[in-house]
């Protein structure tokens, strides 16, 4: 078993404990009023930028970690799920995804979309739509973006598919979940159907998630747009704090080889660019941002940030690894449950400042009369006319990629550690900000 020897035996009782207190863990970030968006997506986006660790103790953070109330996701009957370890997953084209759709999975999913969209200053989409008639969201879970995207663009018809039928009842009228697996070769809708396809953390999803950006393009009309979005795996260190045997670090290189072993990798984000360039898109771009792996940023936006993101991780962390540790390896609950407590210990160890990379990338499919012209050093991202001529279009943003290290500046004093706790959950007639 993967990683397993190197456990340190904990007693049964902490191991109920601790998985009790994790299994509470659903906190939500607002849908509006959001906590200093401008000064989170800097921080995280800025190539001069960097995080900087906070000096104050390493352990002395419980109120990040306190339980609040809750929130209930609507799960639909239509489905007989399987039951496996306490958990439920989809029955549809039963096997291929290795994480639950229980109502827990379905509030972590609603609450990691809020974080997400916090270190996204809150856009739905980074690709320039413009009036889109027609939207695919592409494992939309519980249809937030879907739903989101319905608000802010009336006039459009908004599909979203999933394996679950995990979605809310009640959705705008231009808002239409689809039980669909985008796997299969035929969307069952014309070629050039769609304005804009959109993904978002799809790792450990496909066997080849490159073949659905190609499916994608297939089915975006010409000057239409697709997204996709992901988390890098495993963490990152800038300063050399993470440790080799690091728990977490352990977990991620166990869960990153069971996903392989399962023929569902989760290492995808990083080809993202590579994949829509060879599918045939056109003004290819990238985008990373930085979601720091618990509170060690000094900035106390980014450390609030990173409290949330830390959150998603506990919350997520028995989902992420029941499935693939059990059919994988055939491990058993309790050998998983034991393992996990280190797990997350690390996750909240303010003295290792690790972080994920978030990516994002966006491309356009050419219009008939282009013919796609590679220049030198930008493989797939220019194209060009019959004629020779370049087709006017906006001058998009120099691409970015978050590659800079973080260097801790000395010279900065301490960070005030008395921060705010989460804010209360959002309601259904609160709106997100867009822009």
């Amino acid at each position: 078993m993967v990683g397993f020897s190197k456990t340190t035996p904990i007693l049964e009782e902490q191991v109920e404990g601790l998985a009790t207190q994790a299994s509470q863990r659903e906190h939500t970030p607002p849908r509006s009023s959001r906590q200093s968006l401008q000064s989170i997506s800097t921080a995280l986006t800025s190539k001069e930028s960097y995080i900087d660790a906070d000096s104050t103790s390493a352990t002395d953070d419980d109120a990040f970690y306190s339980d609040r109330g809750t929130t209930t996701s609507v799960t639909s009957n239509v489905w007989k799920f399987d039951k496996e370890n306490g958990r439920t997953y989809h029955g549809y084209r039963s096997g291929v995804y290795y994480y639950p759709n229980d109502p827990k999975e379905s509030e972590r999913l609603d609450f990691q979309y809020n974080v997400i969209q916090e270190a996204l200053s809150n856009k739905l989409h980074f690709a320039p739509i413009n009036n889109p008639r027609t939207v695919l969201d592409i494992g939309t879970g519980t249809g937030i973006w879907a739903i989101e995207m319905g608000d802010a663009y009336p006039d459009a018809l908004i599909e979203a598919t999933d394996l679950s039928p995990i979605q809310p009842e009640v959705v705008p009228d231009n808002v239409q979940f689809i039980i669909d697996d985008a796997s299969e070769e035929d969307w069952a809708v014309p070629e050039n159907h769609y304005d804009f396809i959109h993904t978002r953390i799809m790792m450990g999803s496909f066997e080849d998630f490159g073949q659905i950006i190609r499916r994608g393009f297939k089915y975006t009309k010409p000057g239409g747009w697709m997204e996709s979005q992901d988390v890098m795996h495993p963490p990152f260190c800038d300063d050399g704090t993470m440790p080799a045997d690091w728990p977490f670090r352990q977990w991620s290189k166990d869960i990153e080889d069971a996903a392989r072993d399962a023929g569902r990798p989760l290492r995808t984000a990083d080809k993202l660019k590579k994949w829509f360039i060879e599918a045939g898109f056109v003004d290819v771009h990238e985008r990373a941002v930085k979601l720091p792996i618990n509170t060690w940023p000094r900035d106390k936006s980014v450390k609030i940030l990173g409290h949330w993101w830390a959150e998603n991780l506990l919350s997520g962390l028995q989902g992420f690894s029941l499935a693939l540790l059990s059919r994988v390896y055939n491990w058993s609950k309790d050998e998983i449950e034991v393992y996990l407590v280190n797990v997350r210990k690390a996750i909240v160890d303010r003295k290792v400042h690790a972080y994920h990379k978030f990516y994002t990338v966006w491309g356009r499919k050419p219009l008939p009369h282009e013919v796609v012209t590679p220049k030198a050093g930008a493989p797939g991202a220019l194209a060009t006319t019959s004629s020779g001529k370049e087709p006017p279009r906006p001058v998009p943003d120099p691409d970015f990629k978050c590659a800079e290290p973080f260097v801790p500046d000395p010279q900065l004093s301490d960070a005030p550690t008395d921060l705010p706790p989460l804010p209360p959950p959002s309601t259904a007639e609160e709106e997100f900000v867009r822009d």
